[in-house]
C-alpha cells in the first residue's frame, strides 16, 4: 500500500511521521524547506505533560536530560530582591520587523534577529517563576505569579491569598510545562527520523496540487526535486497559510490579530533562576502606552525569553522602544538595578483566531496550524497540533493496515474540532474580561481572584483554557452499561501515568505503552505488585481476563496496576492507543468490554473490515 504522504516538515508533520512509523505506516513528509531549521531563541514552545511526554516516546530523547527547562507557575506576593548593581548602558541597532505567526507553541512568530546588547539602570518591580528541582518558599503580589516547583505544580490562583503546593480546582497536582526553543524540539525529531526507514523526507519540494480518487492521492511538487507523489492518505501539516487546505476549498474562519507580543530572547540573571515568571500588572511601563503583563520563560543556558503585551493597534516597535521595556523590565525584577545582558533575538508575535470548517476531505487531512490558530492567554497552538497527530495517526494506521473505516477516520474531526474550538470559545469569552481593566468584576466580590486564575490557567495547562481535550462526545464512545464503575478519569479524558506490569513482567508506565496502535486493557489488582508475575497471572479472573482480552475485535494488551485514582479493586480500564480513556468496568466484563472495543474502532463494520483483511492478508501468504 501507498505511504501517507505529509505536507510540511514542523514539529506536527515530524510528529505524526514518526507515530506512524511506529505502527509500522510508511509516510513521505513534503519539506519545502532545506531540511534544517534556523535557529531562533526567541521562537520558542511550550509543551505539556502529555504532549512532552509524547516526544519523548518517539524520540527516545529525555527532554528534561537535553539542556531544557521544566517551568512551573505559582502565585506569590512580590518579593524584593535587593542588588547593588550599576552597569552603563550600550545598546546596538536592531530590526524589528512585524511577522505574522506561523505555527508553533508560545510564539511561533519569525521572529527579526536581534544583535547584542547590554542592560542599564532602570526602575520597576520584581515577580516570580518556577522550574523543575528549585523548589523554594515564596510570597505572593497582585499582579505576579510563580512556581518554584516547576517540575510538578502550578498556579492555583494569583494575586489573592496564601497558597501551598500547586494545585488545579480540584486539589489534583498539576504538572507544570516544559518551555524550550522550537528549533531544539524539531531537531529531536529530525534526528529520530534519520533513523527511521518507514519515513523518507523529501527536501526542497513545494506542493503544488492534489488529485484524490477511490484508492488513493496524487500530490505533484515543483522546485528542485519537483515530481509527483502518490499516498493511501495526505495530511497537511503545512501551518496557517497552509496550501492543503486552500486546494481542498476548506474555509479559515477566525479573527486577526487577536493580541500582539513584543518579543525578546536575552541571556542574563534574574533573581529566580530558572523559574517561569507572569507579571499580570507591572507597575512600570514608562516606556510607552500601558502594555498589560509581561512574561519570561526559561530556556537553556541562562537564555530567556521574554513577552510584552501590546495595546490594541499596529503601532511600530521600534528597536528604542523595545530596548527600553527590556531595561526598566529588568531592573523592575532586580529593585531598580538592572543586570547585565545579552540580546539574542526580537521581534513582534501576532495572534489570530482561526478554525478550518473541516479537517477531512477525503482521504485529504488537516492538522496543527493548518487546521487552527490560537494563542493568548497563555494557550498553546503546538500542544494542541501534537495532539492533532496523536490522535490521527493510530486512526490512519488501522485505516492503513486493514482498509478504509470511515467512521474511525471521521471521528478526527469530531473529536479535534470540538476540543479546539471549545479552547477557543474559552479564550474568547475571557478575553473582555481579563482585558477591560474594569467593567464586571469591578463590581463583583471576589471577581479578581477568579480574574487571576483564568489569566494563568491557559498557561498551566488547567481548566478550559489549557487542560488536554476530553472527547466526551466523541462518536467512538461507547453506550452506558450497568456494569460501567466511575474512576477519577472522566471517559474520553487522557489516563493518568500509573506504574503497570506489562505481559513479560516487567514494571513500566502505562504512557510507556501508547502509540502503538494496540488498546490497552489495565486491571487493578491491588498487592500484584509484590509479587512475580507468574504467581498471579493464571490465579483468580486473570484466566478469564486473558481470554476476553485475546478475544477482542483489535490487538490488545492486558496489563495490571496495584492502584488507579479512584478505582476500585478489580476495575478494568480500557484504554485507546492515544491514550485516552474509553470506559472502566466493574471486573470481568467480555461482553461489555468486547462492545466498548467495537464501538472505539468505529462499529461493527469496523471490526469486520479488519476480520476481512487479516483474512486476505493470510490467504496471501499460503
Amino acid at each position: 500500500m501507498d505511504p501517507v504522504i505529509i505536507v510540511g516538515a514542523g514539529p506536527v508533520g515530524l510528529t505524526l511521521a514518526l507515530a506512524l512509523a511506529r505502527q509500522e505506516v510508511p509516510s513521505v513528509v513534503l519539506d519545502e524547506g532545506p531540511g534544517k531549521d534556523e535557529q531562533r531563541l526567541a521562537r520558542t514552545v511550550v509543551l505539556r505533560e502529555d504532549t512532552a511526554a509524547l516526544v519523548e516516546r518517539l524520540t527516545g530523547l529525555p527532554l528534561t536530560d537535553a539542556g531544557f527547562h521544566w517551568a512551573g507557575w505559582r502565585s506569590m506576593r512580590r518579593k524584593q530582591v535587593m542588588r547593588e548593581i550599576d552597569f552603563a548602558a550600550r545598546a546596538s541597532a536592531m530590526d524589528l520587523p512585524d511577522f505574522e505567526a506561523d505555527a508553533h507553541g508560545s510564539g511561533g512568530a519569525a521572529l527579526g534577529a536581534g544583535s547584542g546588547a547590554h542592560g542599564a539602570v532602570g526602575g520597576a518591580q520584581a515577580f516570580g517563576g518556577g522550574t523543575h528541582g528549585s523548589g523554594s518558599s515564596a510570597q505572593r503580589s497582585r499582579g505576579s505569579a510563580r512556581d518554584p516547583k516547576g517540575s510538578a505544580q502550578s498556579l492555583k490562583s494569583a494575586g489573592l491569598g496564601p497558597t501551598t503546593d500547586a494545585q488545579d480546582s480540584e486539589g489534583a497536582d498539576v504538572p507544570a510545562p516544559l518551555h524550550l526553543a522550537q528549533h531544539a524540539l524539531t531537531g529531536a525529531l529530525r534526528e529520530a527520523i534519520i533513523h527511521e526507514r518507514l519515513i523518507k523526507v523529501a527536501v526542497g519540494s513545494r506542493l503544488d496540487s492534489i488529485e484524490q480518487e477511490s484508492s488513493g492521492v496524487t500530490a505533484h511538487t515543483r522546485g528542485p526535486n519537483g515530481t509527483w507523489w502518490r499516498g493511501s492518505y495526505l495530511v497537511g501539516c503545512d501551518g496557517p497559510r497552509s496550501t492543503v487546505r486552500k486546494l481542498q476549498d476548506i474555509r479559515f474562519p477566525g479573527r486577526t490579530a487577536v493580541e500582539r507580543y513584543a518579543v525578546a530572547a536575552l541571556r542574563t540573571e534574574l533573581p529566580w533562576p530558572g523559574q517561569a515568571l507572569l507579571h499580570r500588572m507591572p507597575p512600570w511601563r514608562t516606556s510607552g502606552p500601558s502594555s498589560g503583563e509581561v512574561t519570561a520563560r526559561p530556556l537553556a543556558d541562562d537564555v530567556w525569553r521574554l513577552d510584552w503585551l501590546l495595546p490594541p493597534g499596529k503601532d511600530l516597535v521600534t528597536p528604542d522602544l523595545l530596548v527600553a521595556r527590556i531595561r526598566e523590565t529588568l531592573a523592575g525584577w532586580n529593585a531598580g538595578s538592572t543586570p547585565p545582558y545579552e540580546l539574542l533575538d526580537t521581534g513582534v508575535h501576532t495572534v489570530h483566531h482561526r478554525l478550518a470548517r473541516r479537517w477531512r476531505a477525503g482521504r485529504v487531512f488537516l492538522a496543527g496550524d493548518a487546521a487552527h490558530l490560537l494563542g493568548v492567554l497563555g494557550t498553546q497552538g503546538l500542544d494542541e497540533g501534537l495532539r492533532d497527530a496523536d490522535n490521527l495517526a493510530w486512526k490512519l494506521a488501522l485505516a492503513w493496515h486493514h482498509g478504509p473505516l470511515e467512521a474511525l477516520l471521521d471521528s478526527y474531526q469530531a473529536e479535534r474540532r470540538a476540543v479546539v474550538a471549545a479552547r477557543l470559545r474559552a479564550a474568547d469569552q475571557a478575553l473582555p474580561l481579563l482585558r477591560s481593566g474594569g467593567g464586571l468584576r469591578s463590581y463583583v466580590p471576589g471577581s479578581a481572584r477568579g480574574h487571576d486564575a483564568l489569566l494563568t490557567d491557559g498557561h498551566l495547562g488547567r481548566g478550559p483554557l489549557g487542560a488536554p481535550g476530553v472527547y466526551a462526545d466523541s462518536p467512538l464512545a461507547p453506550a452506558h452499561t450497568e456494569s460501567e464503575t466511575p474512576v477519577d478519569t472522566a471517559p474520553g479524558a487522557p489516563v493518568v501515568d500509573v506504574r503497570v506490569t506489562a505481559e513479560d513482567g516487567s514494571f513500566v508506565q502505562l504512557r510507556e505503552r501508547l502509540g502503538r496502535g494496540v488498546l490497552l486493557v489495565v486491571l487493578i489488582a491491588p498487592g500484584t505488585g509484590v509479587w512475580a508475575r507468574k504467581h498471579w497471572v493464571t490465579a483468580g479472573i486473570m484466566p478469564r481476563l486473558a481470554a476476553a482480552v485475546t478475544a477482542l475485535p483489535h490487538r490488545a494488551e492486558l496489563l495490571v496496576a496495584e492502584s488507579y485514582p479512584g478505582a476500585a479493586a478489580h476495575t478494568v480500564l480500557l484504554v485507546r492507543p492515544d491514550g485516552h480513556l474509553v470506559t472502566a468496568l466493574s471486573g470481568v466484563r467480555p461482553a461489555d468490554l468486547y462492545a466498548a472495543a467495537e464501538t472505539t474502532l468505529g462499529g461493527p463494520a469496523t471490526a469486520e473490515a479488519e476480520a476481512e483483511a487479516e483474512a486476505e492478508t493470510a490467504a496471501s501468504t499460503t
